[in-house]
């Protein structure tokens, strides 16, 4: 079995987010755009990471000139350490408030599921393999 490092993996993620992996809402609202690939991509790539390595769920309130956007996904690992692979999707000056970990979703997760297994078997053909989904 093949060892990567965190950039190796960081760069197979990215790689394969898509108009077609991204959230339905943010596509609607903004449009993904090849440009800012992670845009709509912060909580399927979340779940990918966890997948991965485990640790926390991260969640907070995404505000923009006073007005809530949505929300953002991240990533706790067990270290301490917060890993945010999304996180420069967020160009305009968008702030993130009421942070809170919370539990993974079980199984299908209301319409993201099929978004996560896309964006997993891309990976997946990247990198080689993959653990079972938490």
């Amino acid at each position: 079995m093949r060892t990567w490092d965190l950039t190796e993996i960081a760069d197979a993620i990215r790689a394969c987010w898509a108009a077609d992996t991204c959230s339905p809402d943010d596509l609607e609202r903004a449009g993904w755009q090849a440009d800012n690939p992670a845009w709509g991509h912060c909580d399927v790539t979340a779940l990918l990471v966890h997948d991965l390595f485990g640790g926390e769920l991260m969640v907070g309130e995404v505000w923009l000139a006073g007005e809530q956007q949505g929300f953002h996904w991240w990533n706790r690992l067990a270290s301490g350490i917060e890993l945010d692979l999304t996180r420069d999707q967020f160009r305009l000056g968008q702030t993130i408030s009421a942070v809170r970990v919370v539990e993974r979703p079980p199984g299908p997760t209301r319409y993201r599921w099929q978004e996560y297994l896309m964006l997993r078997e891309r990976v997946l053909s990247r990198l080689g393999h993959l653990p079972e989904p938490a």
